[in-house]
C-alpha cells in the first residue's frame, strides 16, 4: 500500500489583528532577506523571509495600509494607506522619515530601481512621482487613469510604469517622460494583481481565473493560463518553473510553468488568499489571507525532484 504523502506544512506568521492585504520580499541583501506585509490593521510589518520571525513594526498610519514595499536595499519602507498618505520609514530603525499627503485613499507605493523616487496611486485616479533627493518639491503627476488604481509599478529601468485600474481591464503601460499611455496590456477582467521579476524580464498578472506571464520588453504575452478558481494574486519562479495562485478558495495553488498543472496545494488559512509571493530563490512563497495570518510554505515540501 502506498504511502500518503506529508502536507506541506506551512510556518505560520501571526501578528497581524485584522486582513492582510498586500506581502512583497526584498531582494537579497547583506543581512539576508525581508518579509513586509501590509494590512487593515493599519500596522505594515517587517520580518525575517527565511523564518518568518518578526523584527518591526512601522507605527503610525490612522486607517488601513493597502501596500508596502522596501527598497533595493530594504534601508528604506514606504507604506499607503487609507489615512490619505503615503509614508516612507528607515526600515532599520522604524522611524517615519516623512508623511506624504493625499486627497485620497493611497492604494499602491513602490520605489523606482536606482532608489530615488517614490511612485504612489490609488483613489484619485493620480500617478504620483516624488523625488526622494528634493522630497519637499511638487510631486510629478501623471493624470489619464479611468478609475482608482489598484497597483503602480517602474518597469524598463524607471522609464516607464505599470498600473491598473479596480473598475477597467487592462494593464496602462505609461511612458515618465512623455507623460502618456504607450500601449495597453489586455485582459479579460480587471487586474487585481501585478509582479515583475527576473530584474524586470517578465511581467506576471491575475485577472479573475487568469494567471498571464507577459515579456516586459516586448509587452506581449508569453503564456496565459486559465484557472478552475478566482485568483486574486500570482506569482511566478521561473528557475523553479513554478507560479503560485490564491483567491477566494482559501487555498495556495502551486502550478507547473510548463503544462499548468496543479502540483500542490496549501490548505490551512481561514479566508480568502489575498497575496501571494515567491521569495527571491524560489525554494518558498509566502501567502497573507483575510484570517489575518501569513504563511510561509516550501515549494518542494520533499525536496527538490533531481533534474533529467
Amino acid at each position: 500500500m502506498a504511502m500518503q504523502a506529508p502536507a506541506n506544512a506551512p510556518l505560520v506568521c501571526h501578528g497581524h489583528s485584522r486582513p492582510i492585504n498586500h506581502l512583497e520580499y526584498s531582494n537579497v541583501t547583506e543581512d539576508g532577506v525581508f518579509l513586509i506585509s501590509s494590512s487593515k490593521d493599519g500596522q505594515p510589518m517587517i520580518r525575517n523571509g527565511e523564518t518568518g520571525d518578526w523584527i518591526g513594526t512601522f507605527e503610525g498610519h490612522k486607517g488601513c495600509v493597502w501596500g508596502a514595499t522596501l527598497n533595493a536595499p530594504a534601508t528604506h519602507a514606504a507604506t499607503a494607506s487609507a489615512d490619505f498618505s503615503a509614508r516612507l520609514w528607515n526600515a532599520i530603525t522604524g522611524d517615519e522619515l516623512y508623511k506624504f499627503e493625499h486627497e485620497h485613499i493611497v492604494k499602491s507605493v513602490c520605489f523606482s530601481k536606482d532608489c530615488q523616487r517614490l511612485l504612489t496611486g490609488g483613489s484619485e485616479k493620480l500617478l504620483r512621482i516624488y523625488d526622494l533627493g528634493n522630497i519637499d518639491a511638487a510631486p510629478y503627476v501623471m493624470e489619464g487613469s479611468p478609475s482608482q488604481i489598484r497597483t503602480a509599478q517602474f518597469t524598463a529601468d524607471d522609464s516607464l510604469i505599470m498600473s491598473s485600474c479596480a473598475d477597467d481591464k487592462g494593464i496602462r503601460v505609461w511612458d515618465v517622460r512623455t507623460n502618456v499611455v504607450v500601449t495597453t496590456l489586455a485582459t479579460d477582467t480587471p487586474v487585481t494583481s501585478i509582479e515583475i521579476t527576473e530584474n524586470g524580464r517578465y511581467i506576471t498578472t491575475a485577472d479573475g481565473k487568469n494567471v498571464t506571464f507577459f515579456d516586459a520588453m516586448t509587452f506581449t504575452p508569453v503564456k496565459k493560463w486559465t484557472l478552475p478558481y478566482e485568483a486574486e494574486s500570482a506569482s511566478v519562479c521561473v528557475p523553479q518553473n513554478r507560479f503560485v495562485a490564491g483567491g477566494l478558495d482559501m487555498w495556495v495553488h502551486v502550478h507547473d510553468m510548463t503544462t499548468g498543472n496543479e502540483v500542490d496545494v496549501g490548505k490551512g488559512h481561514h479566508g480568502p488568499v489575498h497575496s501571494v509571493r515567491f521569495a527571491p530563490d524560489g525554494m518558498s512563497y509566502a501567502s497573507g489571507s483575510e484570517d489575518g495570518t501569513i504563511r510561509l510554505w516550501k515549494t518542494f515540501p520533499e525536496g527538490k525532484p533531481a533534474t533529467k
